[in-house]
């Protein structure tokens, strides 16, 4: 699958994997502040962003997208950092392949099986009751989505998901029916015979609840060298609510600064 993606900087590779419902788009202003000392990528993942969309949408697909677009791309040797249904990407692609990347990230994510997350099939259900063929402005489908969405950050972050595919008609560019059918798969596990012996970070918001503690031994089992990292106050979307922490943590993880202030 040919994935769209964002490039910046040049240096040692880092592929920046976002999360289920986003985009590349959320991870530019991370992704430029390392940019500084990495070429760094980051693609829209299957079904997401402006990348194909396709009926299958699993871990397995997504690795082999991957795979795809590092082979495609000529990155060697990677550094792999993933937020949420990324990490878990990024993670099943390092047990698969484990001597060809160089350190792992993952953000707010376990590699075990989660129970079915209500706000994820909710956001589903509000997106494809919206009737696009009527609707002929965003501030339409916001007002709508207001009645039952009372969050307005999750309002925003459903938002950035519309798009005009020409003027006066809009689209989501997310294959809603793809994720829909396939959203159980989505909270599947990461299991594997291998382990990841390199440098691995797992950082978790201090208001989530993606990571605990029993989910270590996992962990650990995998990543043997994983360190755990806690941002204090953040929630899952730990790049959004504390993009300077995340910063600082990875930049001593990377050995690089990872600078963030005003451009």
């Amino acid at each position: 699958m040919n994935l769209f993606f964002r490039h910046f900087g040049q240096g040692q590779p880092v592929i920046i994997l976002h999360g289920l419902f986003g985009q590349s788009d959320n991870w530019v202003t991370i992704g430029r502040r390392i940019a500084d000392h990495f070429s760094v990528y980051i693609p829209d993942l299957r079904n997401h962003g402006q990348s194909p969309h396709a009926a299958m949408h699993s871990y397995p697909a997504m690795v082999d997208d991957l795979s795809e677009f590092i082979e495609d791309q000529q990155i060697v040797n990677p550094i792999l950092i993933g937020h949420s249904m990324g990490g878990k990407t990024a993670m099943a692609y390092t047990l698969e392949y484990p001597g060809t990347v160089n350190k792992l990230v993952v953000v707010d994510i376990s590699p075990r099986k989660y129970p079915e997350r209500l706000v994820h099939t909710r956001m589903i259900t509000e997106m494809m009751r919206i009737n696009l063929d009527i609707v002929t402005s965003r501030a339409e489908v916001e007002n709508e989505l207001a009645q039952r969405v009372h969050d307005p950050r999750i309002r925003m972050f459903i938002l950035k998901n519309l798009y005009y595919k020409m003027p006066g008609k809009m689209a989501w560019r997310l294959n809603l029916e793809a994720i829909n059918n396939s959203i159980d798969q989505l909270f599947d596990g990461v299991t594997s015979a291998n382990s990841y012996k390199g440098p691995a970070l797992f950082i978790q918001g201090g208001r989530s609840d993606y990571i605990v503690d029993e989910d270590i031994p996992l962990i650990k089992k995998l990543f043997p060298e994983a360190l755990i990292k806690t941002i204090p106050g953040a929630s899952h979307w730990v790049h959004a609510d504390a993009p300077g922490e995340l910063c600082s943590i990875l930049s001593g993880f990377l050995d690089r600064e990872c600078r963030f202030g005003t451009d």
